[in-house]
């Protein structure tokens, strides 16, 4: 299954603990727990581009599945990490010790990252998921 579309943030749960967890100072967690964001996925075969715009912040993050990438972290950090997939329709990565897994259906992309669990959903926008 193709991640290719643009999905827009629906529902953000323990969003401020785990913010938290990671280290974002409390000032930005409120000014980030209420806006939406829209994450722009273009895949071709296995090199991906991430594009998660939240507000006026955009982060961009390019890896190819199944190799070492340097990644930024919602914090601004960059780490090396290596993106694996698992089946065709959920990608794995670990973080600092964090783990994040996104999986796709249909139209909807879940992503459950770390101990103190945060889960995104995003519902495609405007566009037919898997086509560009």
């Amino acid at each position: 299954m193709s991640f290719n579309g643009k999905f827009e943030l629906q529902t953000h749960e323990n969003f401020e603990p785990f913010m938290k967890a990671i280290g974002l100072s409390d000032e930005l967690i409120e000014k980030g727990k209420d806006i939406k964001s829209i994450s722009d996925i273009v895949q071709n075969g296995k090199k991906f581009k991430v594009t998660v715009t939240t507000g006026s912040k955009v982060l961009t993050n390019e890896f190819t599945i199944g190799e070492e990438a340097e990644l930024q972290t919602p914090t601004g950090e960059r780490v090396k990490a290596v993106v694996e997939m698992e089946g065709d329709n959920k990608m794995v990565v670990n973080l600092k010790g964090i783990k994040s897994v996104t999986e796709i259906n249909g139209d909807t992309i879940t992503n459950v990252t770390g101990e103190t669990t945060k889960r995104r959903r995003l519902r495609a926008q405007g566009v037919v998921v898997g086509q560009r």
